[in-house]
């Protein structure tokens, strides 16, 4: 790109990026402001431009911020033995927490974007041709060059359980706060800002911040106990944290053994700013704030449990999904969310090809108390 004309160069970092600022234009190309919004003028008058790519669209997007990877599945074909060799079925999907949510959207009719990190490899390649055909917007992702695309490598056992699940995502380390900071107008764009943990800790909080001051609700997920020291002490601008039992015990740091104690470590999420908690419970069920107490609701029974994964981001996705529609309801969105993981367990895919957008077409309102 370095042999054409400076113009032609700046109208392929827009093509790349559409969201990218004059600044930042200014200093990839080593021009003055001034320049690039002289040939930015120019092509505009061209038509080669026809305007400013963060015009608010009709439908504003759900933006989802973090990891997404090539998922690699082992699947014992006997009772798991430690320390031996174990026959095993294997088989290569497209995962990662933020892509697996937007995905579900996608699926769930919802307009959504994606903001992620890819190697420059094969992997990369097809995570961004499936994420686009199947409606993700990719805008804005980086291309990370001699680099590996992400990998999530789990082990399940012969009933389709995860027994160990082992992530190298070093390269969300990439998704920093000037990376979130050249997206602003994309995010300022969104319904919904929708971020897991594989992001660092200082661009949870530069998302926090910006949700404090008035932008995009923010709905954070967790993804690991380990990962849970990215998520900052001060979680004021949060609407809603989605987590595991496993994972709030880490923040608390200490066991919750009984509703009490997790009712007691929700509140202090609260005191610590987060305007909702959702605690899930694998299949047991799951915990959901409500003003001043905790409410239980519990899965859906489910006969012929295919494959786990995917479950929890099919339930994040669903609760986003409500969200974004204007429902803030969350016994409703919970409800959702643990329909849309029954479906997406008793499916071999990663995201369920039953999510449909007709899905949630009628309410789902349990019956109350």
């Amino acid at each position: 790109m370095n042999d054409l004309p400076k113009k032609e160069q700046l109208f392929q970092l827009i093509r790349s990026n559409p969201f990218i600022s004059q600044q930042q234009m200014a200093d990839q190309l080593g021009l003055s402001r001034s320049a690039v919004a002289g040939h930015v003028a120019s092509l505009i008058r061209e038509r080669r431009l026809l305007g400013r790519a963060y015009v608010l669209p009709a439908a504003r997007a759900v933006l989802c911020i973090g990891a997404a990877n090539l998922d690699r599945k082992l699947r014992t074909l006997a009772p798991l033995q430690m320390a031996t060799s174990n026959p095993a079925s294997a088989e290569e999907t497209y995962g990662g927490v933020a892509r697996n949510i937007a995905e579900n959207l996608a699926r769930l009719g919802s307009a959504c974007a994606l903001l992620t990190a890819l190697g420059d490899d094969a992997a990369g390649q097809a995570l961004r041709g499936h994420a686009e055909g199947a409606g993700i917007d990719m805008t804005g992702s980086l291309k990370l060059p001699g680099t590996a695309t992400g990998t999530y490598t789990a082990v399940l056992d012969a009933g389709g359980e995860m027994v160990v699940a082992l992530a190298d995502m070093a390269l969300y380390d990439h998704l920093t706060p000037a990376f979130l900071a050249g997206r602003q107008p994309q995010r300022s764009a969104a319904s919904l800002v929708v971020a897991d943990l594989n992001l660092p800790e200082a661009s949870i909080a530069l998302l926090l911040g910006d949700a404090q001051r008035g932008g995009a609700r923010l709905v954070i997920v967790a993804v690991s106990q380990p990962k849970m020291e990215r998520l900052p002490r001060d979680l004021r601008g949060l609407r809603l944290l989605i987590l595991n039992r496993g994972e709030l015990e880490a923040r608390a740091g200490r066991p919750l053994p009984t509703e009490a104690h997790v009712r007691q470590a929700c509140r202090a999420l609260q005191a610590e700013g987060a305007q909702d908690v959702v605690v899930t419970c694998g299949a047991a069920g799951v915990y959901h704030t409500v003003p001043g107490d905790l409410r239980w609701l519990p899965a859906q029974e489910v006969d012929d449990v295919v494959d786990v994964t995917g479950a929890g981001d099919a339930f994040s996705a669903a609760v986003c999904w409500s969200l974004a529609e204007g429902d803030d309801d969350l016994t409703v969105a919970c409800t959702r969310g643990l329909h849309a993981a029954a479906l997406t367990v008793q499916s071999p895919h990663t995201v369920s090809p039953a999510l449909t957008p007709d899905l949630f077409s009628a309410a789902l309102h349990p019956v109350q108390d």
